[in-house]
């Protein structure tokens, strides 16, 4: 979606460990390449329970423009905004090994709405394709 604005939600309650910042290229944000070689920056958030998981904004084609709301140290809450990305970018996000996605391939994610994957149940999957 070229010209959607992408506000970036925690997925889970926990603290951001790590913030990383690359500069990179940019190419589509489609291309599976993006998630490598585009201009990005990694969070890491650790629940108090001790999981954790990754997000990745990467800019695309066209935006050019990461924001960040989030620091190392900041604590979220889950739907709790801590970025945004502008025209044709995506997040990638890195569930713990063992966690099945709730999602479908080619499925919409609406952020702070869509449950992506269950961290009490992770054997838990979806069966069928999207919707």
């Amino acid at each position: 979606m070229l010209f959607n604005c992408h506000v970036n939600r925690a997925p889970i309650a926990g603290k951001a460990t790590h913030v990383v910042y690359r500069h990179g290229k940019f190419l589509n944000a489609s291309l599976d390449k993006a998630s490598e070689h585009n201009e990005r920056n990694s969070i890491t958030i650790e629940a108090n329970n001790g999981v954790r998981i990754g997000v990745v904004q990467i800019a695309g084609l066209v935006a050019r423009r990461i924001v960040c709301f989030v620091r190392e140290g900041s604590g979220l809450d889950v739907g709790h905004r801590f970025g945004l990305i502008r025209f044709g970018s995506r997040l990638d996000v890195y569930l713990p090994r063992g966690v099945l996605p709730l999602v479908a391939v080619g499925q919409t994610a609406v952020a702070g709405e869509t449950i992506l994957a269950d961290l009490l149940n992770p054997n838990r999957a979806r069966n069928g394709i999207a919707e």
